[in-house]
C-alpha cells in the first residue's frame, strides 16, 4: 500500500491509544466518579430548594468528621463493639478497596457543634441539644440521603434527553488454516456514536466507524473502511405527546420536592421530639426532687412522732403510720430516681449519642421557662407569696363566685349559701397564650403550611397524570423512520480492496424512508392499566381526603390542649400555695396538739402533688405551644436545627 495509507495507519494507531489511555486513567479513578455525582445530585438539590422554598439549604449527605459521639467515646473511654462505632472514616480498608482512604468530609462538617474539653460530663442546654439532634440523629441523616438518592434518580431519567456518546476500540488478530494457504490477518475496528431523545418522542442516532484489515504476508495487503450512518424515528400517534415522553423526568423532579418536604416535615418534628424529652427530662429530675424532699420531710415527721409518743402525746399507731408513709416515700425516691436515669438515656439516644456517656443538662430551664410562660399568660399576681393573696381565697376557696374562675382573684362577694344555684363558668380567654387562636384561622394556616399535606396532594396530580399516560398506551402506533448511510465496511475478506472514502460532493449513500403503523386490535394488557390507573387515583384522593382530615384533628386537639394546660397551669400555681401553708399549718396544730399525725401526711402528700402537678403542667402548656406549631407546619428550623417560633 502506499505511504499516505501507512502514516494514516499510524495516526488512527495513536489516536487510539490516546483513547484508551484516556479511559483506562478514568477507570482507575473512581473517586473523580463519586464527586462528579456529587457535584451533579447537590445542583439537582439546590435548583429544587429554589423552586420549592425560595432558598437553598445546605443539606450535605457526608457524616461530620468530628462528630461528639466520636468524641465521647474516645474522652470517656466508653466501651465499643467495632470501629464503625466511630464512624465509616475509621474503618480499616479492606482488600480492593476502590479509592485511597475514605471520603472526607466537607470544611464546614469538621467544627464540632457544642464545645467541649473533654473534662467532666458534657454538659447540654436546649439549644445545644437542638444542634446536636441536627448533626447525630440517625433518621434524620437518613432522610437527607433520600434527597440525595432521588437526585441521583434525576440526573439518570435527565440523561435519556442528553447527547449521548459511546465509543469501541477493538484489535483482532485471525489466523485461517482452514485452505491449504494459512492467511494471517489484523484487523482494527473504532466505532464512535452519538444518540438523544428529544422530548417531542423523536429518537436521534449516528454512528461513525473507521475499519483498518491488514493482511499479513509478504506484500502485506492493507485496506481501511470507512462508514457512517444516522437515523431518526418520529412518533406521531402513540408515545408522542410530550407529556408522555417526559412523564418519567417529570415524576423524578417531583420526587425530589416530595423528599425535601418530606425532610422539612421531620426537621420540625424532630425540633418538638427533642424539646419534649428535654423538658421530659427535667420534669422528671423536678420529680426527684420533690420526691427526696417529700421523703426527707417525712423521716422528720416520723421522728417528730417518736419524741410525742414518747412523751405520752401521741398514741403509738400514729408513730407506725408515719414509718409507713415514710417507707413509701423512700420507694418513689428510690423509683424517680432511676425513671430520670432512664429517661436521660433515651434522650441520648434521640440525640444519636451513646447511651453510656456522662451527659447533664441544664436544669434552670425549667426555671426560665415558668418565667416566660407566667409572664406571657400574664399570671404574675398569681405567683406572689400566699400571704398577699386575697383573705377571701385563702380561708374561704368555695367562695369564689361560679361567674368567675378560681384564677381571677377579685373582690369578696356575697356568702352564698348551698340552696343558691351553682353556675360553673367555662374557662376564660383572660390569660390566653399568644398561640391559642381561632380554630378556622389555625386550620387554614395548617392547610397552607403542611409539607406533608404538599406531598400527597401532589401525589393525587401524579395519579392523574398516570391516567393521562395509560391513556395514550391505548392508542395505535404510528412511526415514520428514516436513515442515511454512506461508506464501506472493511473486513478480511476486503482488505485487498482499495480504500473507502466518503463521496458527500456527490451525495453517494444509501437513504431509506419509511413508516410503520400498528393497529389497536389487542389493547388489553393496556386496557386493565388505564383502569388500574383510576383506582390508583381514588386511592390518592382518598389518602388526601385522610391526611386533611387528620392534620385538621390534630390542630383542633393542639389548640384544645393548649386551653386545658394553661387552666391547669393557673390552677396549680394556687394550689401549691395553699399546699404549702396547709403544711405548715398542719404542723404547727400538731405540735399544740390540735392535729394528728395523720393531718401531717396528708397534707405533705398533698404538696408534693401539687408540685409535680404544677411542673407537668408548665411542660405540657410548652410543648402544645410547639406541637401546634409543627402540626400547623409553621416551625421554621435552620441548618443547625435551631428552630424559629410562629407569631400569629
Amino acid at each position: 500500500m502506499d505511504g499516505c495509507a501507512i502514516k494514516l495507519n499510524q495516526r488512527i494507531s495513536g489516536a487510539c491509544l490516546a483513547v484508551c489511555l484516556a479511559c483506562l486513567a478514568l477507570a482507575g479513578c473512581p473517586a473523580e466518579y463519586r464527586k462528579e455525582a456529587d457535584r451533579m445530585a447537590y445542583n439537582y438539590i439546590r435548583h429544587a430548594q429554589m423552586q420549592t422554598f425560595g432558598s437553598a439549604k445546605q443539606l450535605r449527605v457526608e457524616s461530620p468528621g468530628d462528630t461528639l459521639r466520636r468524641r465521647l467515646l474516645l474522652e470517656q473511654d466508653l466501651p465499643i463493639s467495632s470501629k464503625a462505632s466511630f464512624g465509616s472514616d475509621r474503618l480499616e480498608e479492606i482488600e480492593h478497596w476502590p479509592e485511597k482512604g475514605y471520603p472526607k468530609p466537607p470544611a464546614e462538617f469538621v467544627q464540632p457543634t457544642v464545645q467541649w474539653h473533654g473534662k467532666g460530663p458534657l454538659r447540654l442546654n436546649l439549644l445545644d441539644s437542638l444542634q446536636v439532634a441536627a448533626r447525630n440523629n440517625r433518621d434524620y441523616q437518613t432522610l437527607k440521603e433520600d434527597v440525595f438518592l432521588s437526585a441521583l434518580q434525576l440526573d439518570l431519567e435527565d440523561l435519556a434527553f442528553r447527547n449521548t456518546f459511546a465509543g469501541s476500540l477493538s484489535t483482532i488478530y485471525d489466523i485461517d488454516r482452514t485452505t491449504p494457504k494459512s492467511i494471517r490477518e489484523m484487523e482494527y475496528n473504532n466505532t464512535d456514536s452519538w444518540s438523544r431523545k428529544l422530548k417531542t418522542g423523536a429518537n436521534l442516532s449516528a454512528r461513525f466507524m473507521i475499519d483498518l484489515v491488514q493482511l499479513v504476508k509478504k506484500d502485506r495487503d492493507r485496506s481501511r473502511g470507512l462508514y457512517a450512518d444516522a437515523t431518526v424515528e418520529i412518533p406521531l400517534m402513540r408515545g408522542a405527546a410530550m407529556y408522555v415522553v417526559t412523564e418519567s423526568l417529570t415524576q423524578a423532579q417531583r420526587d425530589v420536592v416530595y423528599a425535601l418536604y418530606t425532610m422539612e416535615r421531620y426537621r420540625q418534628q424532630l425540633a418538638v421530639q427533642v424539646t419534649t424529652e428535654y423538658l421530659g427530662v427535667l420534669q422528671q429530675y423536678d420529680q426527684l426532687e420533690n420526691a427526696e424532699s417529700n421523703y426527707r420531710s417525712l423521716i422528720s415527721a416520723t421522728r417528730r412522732a417518736k419524741r410525742l409518743a414518747d412523751a405520752g402525746r401521741l398514741p403509738s399507731l400514729q408513730v407506725d403510720q408515719a414509718s409507713q408513709d415514710e417507707l413509701r416515700a423512700r420507694d418513689r425516691w428510690v423509683s424517680a430516681g432511676q425513671q430520670s436515669k432512664q429517661r436521660l438515656d433515651s434522650f441520648k439516644m434521640t440525640l444519636g449519642l451513646p447511651v453510656d456517656a456522662d451527659v447533664e443538662l441544664d436544669k434552670d430551664t425549667l426555671d426560665t421557662l415558668a418565667t416566660d410562660v407566667i409572664k406571657r399568660l400574664g399570671l404574675e399576681a398569681a405567683t406572689q407569696p400566699v400571704e398577699s393573696q386575697p383573705a377571701w381565697l385563702l380561708e374561704n376557696p368555695d367562695a369564689v363566685p361560679s361567674s368567675q374562675p378560681a384564677s381571677q382573684p377579685g373582690s369578696q362577694p356575697a356568702t352564698l349559701s348551698a340552696q343558691d344555684a351553682i353556675v360553673l363558668a367555662p374557662p376564660s380567654n383572660l390569660h390566653a397564650g399568644p398561640m391559642e387562636m381561632d380554630p378556622r384561622r389555625a386550620v387554614e394556616t395548617a392547610l397552607k403550611n403542611r409539607q406533608d399535606l404538599t406531598v400527597v396532594n401532589g401525589q393525587v396530580f401524579d395519579a392523574q397524570r398516570a391516567v393521562a399516560v395509560a391513556a395514550d398506551a391505548l392508542q395505535a402506533d404510528l412511526t415514520i423512520n428514516g436513515t442515511a448511510q454512506t461508506g464501506e465496511r472493511r473486513t478480511r475478506g476486503t482488505a485487498t480492496e482499495d480504500n473507502a472514502r466518503f463521496r458527500f460532493e456527490k451525495a453517494e449513500g444509501l437513504f431509506t424512508a419509511g413508516a410503520q403503523l400498528d393497529l389497536p386490535w389487542e389493547r388489553t394488557a393496556e386496557r386493565d392499566a388505564y383502569r388500574e390507573s383510576f383506582v390508583s387515583m381514588e386511592r390518592a384522593v382518598r389518602a388526601s381526603q385522610k391526611l386533611e382530615d387528620q392534620v385538621k384533628l390534630e390542630v383542633r386537639n393542639s389548640l384544645r390542649n393548649l386551653l386545658q394546660y394553661r387552666e391547669s397551669f393557673t390552677i396549680q400555681l394556687q394550689a401549691v400555695r395553699l399546699a404549702k401553708r396547709r403544711v405548715s399549718s398542719t404542723l404547727l396544730s400538731l405540735e399544740a396538739g390540735r392535729a394528728e399525725i395523720r393531718d401531717v401526711l396528708e397534707a405533705q402528700e398533698a404538696f408534693v402533688s401539687a408540685q409535680n402537678a404544677l411542673t407537668a403542667s408548665l411542660v405540657n402548656y410548652r410543648l402544645a405551644e410547639l406541637q401546634l406549631q409543627r402540626d400547623m407546619g409553621v416551625l421554621t428550623i435552620d441548618e443547625k436545627g435551631l428552630f424559629s417560633e410562629y407569631k400569629p
